[in-house]
């Protein structure tokens, strides 16, 4: 019969031919009976009035029976009766304010509103205001309207800014050092683990950031919101200063690249002697720099768009002298450059002793002749002139300069060094080529001491007695190398990967740029630095790749003396793209400092929170340059460079630890769209960054994690004190105490809401528990995580009952280890149920560590009970945990439920969402497909649109709400017009009245109750067939009109049929004649019953609701369904029952939801 009804009552008026809102013969028919119109075509054409009373009379003469306000002013004081058959527009004000398609909700619509009110808020989700809001701040700051910031994609807004940040000086002026120490294999390790770290932190990062959606602050916002606020403000500071201090070095690198390469003599101050030479380049660049930091810091303030447009010029440089490169080493293999190296023995010599251009001891007369008063430039811009008068030549030759280096005087039988008199001086090509096959020479390491010479290991050398001085010409190592020191010197190459989710506030798409222009742009990087230690190592000769000033090649740029067609390509490239990177961490940094700021969890920056209209930070940036000046200030990047790689490290560790935990720990925020992560990942980049840490530099290590535990306490100045107790349990309840005590000082934040459960079971007589599955439910939703506590109440006295609750108690820990549940189990003894269930609800948990849902089991049979009191508690429970805030679920047949070893293979988990709860609706699926028996079902999400909707764009602004959620499933939207409420819908409401008065008010024996309740049924499936014959006829009516007027019999039949239902004199009739049952007295008169208005439009809610639900879900897996409040008065509680009754009726598997009444999930990481 059900199945019947629900393919014969529309959802919506426009799915039949003949009926539509403009018809005029809608609410009027030829005939003896009244028609059902659309709520269209009566209440909006025209309006309803008290003279009215909503019906729409007749056009014609007064030849019809239609009832109307005159007919109903006479009789018998049933003036009402008929008004209840048609759309009765009583109550026109309730109407308007409530959708009569919802009135089951409606006392709750000022806490929980409808989807498509929520939807139309929800809709700005993605147009994010700049700057690091919580949820509440977003909401209350919509209406104000701000200057937009620019809104960028994924390769302006992070490809690029991560290329600039990771290409800095150390490719140019340091990598060919690195592979001619290390060896291309070691060289190859090196980078190979340096980009490794930045691509497990990319990852974690990605997981991390398409967990909802990033505001400003990229990193710090992360990290603070998956680690706390203390950890977020400790590393965040500390990379706010490293990413200052990174832009100060920066500049630096610009600066020396200008001084040292391009213009020499643009320097302002000049040493006067070899001693002065240092402090006068350190001057040098603090002038430069402070005017270089000026402009650069104008260049920001006036807006992020400029930087991007001059990025984009920068980065063409970087990439034209990277290109330059590996054309220049494809050249080689045909025509090398040329760049001698002169060497003596196995030694190199400084090409700048060879003032006179002369790799010898002697050379002929005529060749010193040919060279006298010859001007010769140098590579540092200075100019020698050679002075023969100063050599005494012998008659056939003449000594070099070299000779008078190596020996007392320049005389031919002076006293000369060992080395020098038992070697002789040869030269050898600095760039052999790509086909030279010099890579197998430079395959292997060659770590050199302080002080040591670069040797050529190939050449054969007689070894003096003597070490080399370092007053000798030769080119000796500065520092002691090693492979631990060259990954520390390397690692500032692979750092800048935050340059992106620094600037997240300016992304378009934070979700998906970051994940995808950081991950490219390690991709392209660490192809180049891993491509360019092979290329270096086939092309260079090995004694020029350990030479790291050039010295060797008079002065070059090793990596510039590979390029085509010429080494300035080269040295414009890194200047430009030192000049890039420095204006990238000066965007960066004042954006993460703002981010800080405005959470206020640092009391003294909140300033620095404030910017200029389109969110630009300006007194941050203010700030940003200043602590930049303090770097320049320094001048040296051997200083400046290991604090940065400390402060990266530690942010880079803590990123990875973030996504550990969180993974780990399964919250059930943690719902990431990148899913290329896992924990291993996250932890092997943790551990690898820590090592990093202390492999570079360990004091700088231990600096930098004092700073950011200072930072930390001072945020956390609030914090617990510690207590001592005895050994690991004594520590154990010191944990225990403290995180309880962290718990109370305020509601959990809503991405940490999970569900904390108390489960209710009931027992029977002999102590077994009524619904195991409630308990079996219980495990798959909650997986092992949270807290879960089993309640059930014993009836009678605690002092005589206290065995038995021993005995539940007992019953229920061997349930519970049975399903697997980790909880803990409560027994209460109470003289009535209710009162326990209201004690345990009061009572259970302790601290902030208490149950935020109710699982309860569903009265089954309650209306066959012979006891009340099964239903009425649990409409008392229900009171009892709407009045505490406390979340409720109800499983309704429960028994149909699979258990843990009954796996889903496939179907759906149906959730519709009538009103706005919380989110429990949305949260509660994707629990429960964490959970092996749900796992693959799939997730489908229904809303319910009304007249007044626009369901195309609630359906686009629910699917922009779930990819916000990070929740995949597929959504419909429903429309239920408003129509009139079928005869169905009216009977049942009358039937229920009637069965609730009559055991309400009669007391009758158990056999009297009985034989009423089936006098009841009886008259119920009568009038079940005569409802549906009303449906066939309201359906079939449009169509068949004009046949009706052809005389046709079938019809007419049809028509005499609900003519019998419908009519106040065929209604009446139908009293009559079952008028003779066999009743008590008084019975009688509850069939004149006439049903409450709200009754019905109540009734008409459930029973539109069920249509819909059965014939989108009937096939579901388990349909999540918002429950409907209790009536506010409690003399309608049984018919709050038959509501939900009829809500659920012909569903397979129910859950049945109420929220607490607070936020449960949310849009943001």
């Amino acid at each position: 019969m059900t199945s019947v009804r629900f393919t014969v009552t529309p959802t919506k008026a426009e799915d039949h031919p003949g009926l539509s809102d403009t018809s005029p013969e809608i609410s009027s028919r030829s005939g003896n009976h009244v028609r059902f119109g659309s709520r269209e075509s009566v209440s909006r054409s025209e309006p309803p009035s008290d003279s009215s009373m909503g019906v729409v009379a007749p056009t014609g003469g007064g030849g019809t029976e239609t009832p109307d306000r005159s007919n109903m002013e006479q009789g018998d004081g049933n003036s009402k009766l008929s008004s209840v058959y048609i759309n009765n527009s009583h109550g026109a004000d309730d109407d308007d304010f409530y959708d009569r398609n919802l009135a089951l909700f409606e006392e709750e619509m000022d806490t929980r509103p409808k989807v498509s009110s929520l939807l139309s808020r929800l809709a700005n989700y993605t147009n994010l205001m700049q700057g690091a809001k919580e949820h509440e701040e977003a909401e209350s700051n919509n209406e104000k309207k701000k200057a937009k910031s620019p809104r960028m994609g994924t390769f302006m807004g992070v490809y690029l800014p991560c290329l600039q940040n990771i290409f800095g000086v150390i490719l140019f002026l340091r990598l060919t050092w690195v592979v001619g120490t290390a060896g291309v294999l070691q060289g190859l390790c090196i980078v190979f683990i340096c980009c490794c770290c930045t691509m497990l932190t990319a990852i974690s990062m990605s997981a991390i950031a398409t967990n909802g959606v990033v505001p400003a602050g990229g990193s710090y916002f992360m990290i603070s919101r998956s680690l706390g606020p203390e950890f977020g403000g400790a590393v965040g500071l500390c990379f706010y200063l490293g990413t200052t201090f990174a832009g100060a070095m920066y500049i630096l690198g610009a600066v020396e690249i200008l001084l040292m390469y391009i213009a020499p003599e643009a320097a302002i101050f000049t040493a006067k002697g070899l001693e002065g030479e240092g402090a006068a380049m350190l001057n040098n660049m603090r002038v430069y720099g402070s005017v270089c930091l000026l402009l650069m810091s104008l260049l920001v303030f006036v807006g992020v768009k400029y930087v991007n447009k001059l990025a984009s010029v920068f980065l063409a440089c970087v990439i034209v002298s990277i290109v330059s490169i590996y054309v220049g080493a494809l050249v080689s293999a045909f025509r090398p450059p040329n760049f001698p190296v002169c060497t003596l023995g196995n030694r190199t010599i400084n090409g700048h002793d060879l003032v006179d251009h002369q790799c010898a001891k002697t050379v002929p007369l005529s060749a010193e002749r040919e060279v006298t008063n010859e001007t010769l430039g140098g590579a540092d811009g200075n100019t020698t002139t050679l002075a023969t008068t100063e050599l005494v030549p012998s008659p056939g030759e003449n000594t070099t300069y070299l000779w008078s280096r190596f020996c007392q005087s320049v005389e031919l039988n002076s006293s000369c060094d060992d080395y020098f008199a038992a070697n002789n001086f040869s030269r050898i090509d600095g760039i052999p080529g790509l086909a030279s096959g010099i890579i197998s020479e430079n395959l292997w390491s060659s770590y050199l001491g302080k002080g040591d010479v670069v040797e050529k290991g190939s050449l054969s050398s007689s070894q003096g007695a003597r070490s080399p001085s370092t007053q000798q010409p030769y080119v000796f190592a500065d520092i002691t190398t090693s492979f631990t020191l060259l990954v520390g010197i390397f690692f500032p190459s692979v750092t800048g990967i935050m340059a992106g989710s620094n600037r997240s506030g300016d992304l378009k798409d934070a979700q998906r740029s970051i994940p995808i222009g950081t991950i490219l742009a390690i991709l392209t990087t660490s192809f180049i630095y891993l491509s360019s230690v092979v290329l270096f190592g086939a092309c260079i000769d090995g004694v020029v790749l350990r030479d790291k000033f050039g010295d060797s090649v008079r002065g070059n740029l090793v990596v510039a003396t590979l390029a085509w067609p010429t080494p300035w390509v080269i040295v414009v490239g890194s200047f430009f793209s030192t000049c890039g990177a420095g204006l990238q961490s000066l965007t960066g940094a004042p954006r993460l400092l703002q981010a800080i700021a405005k959470d206020n969890i640092i009391p003294f920056l909140r300033m620095f929170g404030h910017g200029k209209a389109n969110g630009e930070p300006t007194w941050a940036l203010l700030l940003t340059a200043l602590i930049a000046e303090l770097g320049i200030l320094i001048a040296s990047l051997d200083l400046v460079a290991p604090i940065l790689t400390m402060f990266f490290l530690m942010c880079y560790l803590f990123v990875n630890l973030a996504c550990a935990l969180q993974t780990l720990l399964r919250t059930p925020n943690w719902r990431p769209r990148f899913s290329y992560y896992h924990w291993t990942l996250s932890f092997l980049g943790m551990t690898i960054c820590l090592a990093l840490m202390f492999i570079s530099s360990w004091y700088y290590a231990i600096v930098a994690i004092v700073i950011a535990g200072m930072i930390y306490k001072y945020i956390e100045y609030h914090g617990a004190e510690k207590e001592w107790g005895d050994g690991i349990r004594g520590l154990s309840l010191s944990a225990a105490r403290y995180a309880l005590l962290r718990l109370e000082e305020g509601p959990p934040h809503t991405k940490n809401w999970r569900p904390q459960l108390l489960v209710l079971l009931k027992l029977d007589e002999d102590a077994h528990v009524k619904s195991p599955r409630l308990l079996t439910f219980a495990s798959q939703l909650k997986a092992g995580k949270g807290l879960t506590i089993v309640g059930t109440v014993v009836s009678g006295n605690f002092l005589h009952s206290y065995g038995e609750a021993l005995a539940a108690e007992q019953t229920l820990k061997l349930l519970m280890d049975k399903e697997r549940v980790k909880g803990f189990c409560q027994c209460i003894v109470a003289q009535k149920a209710r009162e326990g269930i209201s004690h345990m609800i009061q009572s259970s948990g302790l601290g902030g560590m208490k149950p935020n849902t109710v699982v309860m089991g569903w009265p089954h049979a309650w209306r066959q009970s012979e006891d009340p009191q099964s239903w009425k508690t649990f409409i008392h429970t229900v009171r009892v945990t709407t009045a505490a805030h406390l979340a409720l679920l109800v499983p309704k047949n429960i028994s149909l439920f699979p258990n843990n070893n009954e796996p889903c293979a496939d179907g759906y988990m149906d959730v519709w969402w009538i009103v706005h709860d919380g989110g429990m609706l949305m949260l509660l699926p994707f629990l429960l497909r964490q959970h092996k028996v749900w796992r693959k079902c799939g997730m489908r999400i229904f809303t319910v649109a009304q007249m007044e909707d626009n369901s195309i764009q609630m359906k686009k602004d629910l699917a922009t709400f779930l990819y916000h959620l990070r929740i995949e499933a597929e959504v419909e939207v429903v429309e239920m017009h408003d129509s009139d409420i079928s005869a169905y819908t009216y009977e049942r409401t009358l039937m229920m009245e009637q069965r609730s008065q009559m055991l309400r008010q009669m007391r009758l024996s158990k056999s009297d109750r009985e034989r009423e309740a089936q006098l009841v049924k009886d008259r119920n499936s009568m009038l079940r067939l005569t409802s549906i014959g009303s449906d066939e006829d309201d359906e079939t009516d449009g169509g068949e009109r004009e046949r009706a007027a052809a005389g046709d019999g079938s019809l007419s039949e049809r028509h005499r049929r609900v003519q019998m239902t419908w009519t106040k004199e065929k209604a009446s009739q139908y009293r009559a004649a079952h008028s003779g049952c066999s009743t008590p007295e008084g019975f009688r008169d509850m069939l004149s019953i006439r049903p409450d208005h709200s009754n019905v439009r109540r009734m008409h809610t459930a029973v539109k609701l069920n249509e819909v639900i059965v014939n989108k879900s009937h096939d579901a897996r388990v349909v999540l369904l918002n429950m409907p409040g209790p009536p506010k008065n409690p003399d309608g509680d049984e018919n709050y029952m038959e509501f939900l009754e009829v809500l659920t009726e012909g569903l397979e598997r129910v859950l049945l939801v109420r929220g607490g009444g607070s936020e449960v999930i949310t849009i943001y990481s």
